[in-house]
């Protein structure tokens, strides 16, 4: 985790308000909310024992330390066996566990099984290594690493997410908005979230998925209801290229990026990859690895390898023409 935190903090997205730290005890929505109750709870009754358990074992050091002034170096009598104290000792902790284990699962149910508020956006997201597939199947959009939803402060809003992953386990945590769902193959989860204002909200996949599991991040984008309707506007539309991206368009459909990526409204329509369709819009590129400006982009093209070592993204080999014609033509997918 603290790999994770550190490499996160290296990518600064200029003039984007995020909440970089992640932070349990600073929840923003209603499951994490609840998660933080039964944490302060668990605390309080551990932080009790502590307490109670130091505070014996002081008295005892203190109370019954050897007297300097006894010389018959005895030792003191042995007592076996106290069934008061036994008694104490193994009923108590039993009923603390039956507490711990019935406010944890009524939180969980209540959690999983709470009904969808009036309005409801419905999202699939998908693990890869090591990106975020985002499918929004009531708009037909599908984007990547960065979930628009829009904002609940009157909580009448909520984002329904199912979860799925095309390769290991994979799991996703946005600590101040939901505890941690996995990502399981050939299987669907679910979980769910009503950000309470709009801002940007840092996650990562939390089970270890390899070689790049520690920059494989998640942004969560909350936005006003109006915010988010012209967003999922905009990104259902296919790209409109202008005259002078021709050539850089050209040179983008002739090679094999077309394979793995798609762009609406062109002849490249690969699955394997993040769709680029509305590439510019993203704050980030390879899951929060890099800033998406022209430089980041640059490098990234030329090798992806540098940024994130062992990614399923080949270095293209391109000629420093075409790796200019390659940006110019991304760098347009607004």
């Amino acid at each position: 985790m603290l790999i994770q935190l550190w490499a996160l903090l290296q990518v600064q997205v200029p003039g984007v308000p995020e909440r970089r730290i992640q932070d349990i005890f600073k929840p923003m929505a209603t499951p994490a909310e609840a998660e933080k109750n039964v944490a302060l709870l668990t605390f309080a009754i551990t932080g009790a024992i502590f307490i109670a358990v130091a505070g014996l074992l002081i008295y005892t050091i203190v109370r019954f330390r050897r007297n300097p002034r006894d010389t018959s170096n005895q030792e003191p009598p042995q007592i076996y066996g106290s069934n008061q104290i036994e008694a104490a000792w193994t009923v108590i902790p039993i009923l603390i566990v039956f507490v711990l284990i019935g406010v944890s699962a009524r939180v969980i149910a209540a959690v999983e099984n709470a009904g969808p508020p009036p309005a409801t956006l419905k999202v699939t997201l998908i693990g890869h290594q090591w990106w975020w597939e985002v499918y929004y199947p009531d708009y037909n959009v599908r984007t990547a690493n960065e979930i628009h939803v829009p904002a609940s402060p009157d909580g009448k809003t909520a984002t329904y997410l199912t979860l799925e992953s095309v390769d290991v386990i994979h799991s996703f945590w946005v600590p101040e908005l939901a505890g941690k769902t996995d990502l399981i193959p050939n299987r669907q989860n679910f979980a769910w979230i009503d950000p309470r204002e709009p801002g940007v909200y840092i996650g990562n996949c939390a089970e270890y998925c390899g070689t790049q599991h520690a920059k494989m991040y998640l942004r969560v984008i909350a936005q006003t209801p109006e915010d988010f309707n012209r967003w999922a506007a905009a990104q259902q539309q296919p790209q409109q290229i202008r005259g002078n991206m021709q050539q850089a368009k050209a040179v983008f459909e002739s090679l094999a990026c077309v394979n793995c990526h798609a762009v609406r409204g062109t002849s490249a329509a690969g699955s394997f990859g993040p769709d680029l369709t509305h590439l510019r819009t993203r704050q980030t590129l390879a899951s929060g690895a890099l800033v998406n400006d022209e430089q980041d982009l640059r490098n990234w093209i030329n090798d992806p390898q540098d940024a994130k070592p062992g990614c399923l993204m080949p270095s293209m080999k391109l000629t420093n023409d075409e790796l200019t014609q390659v940006v110019s033509y991304l760098q347009a997918l607004n």
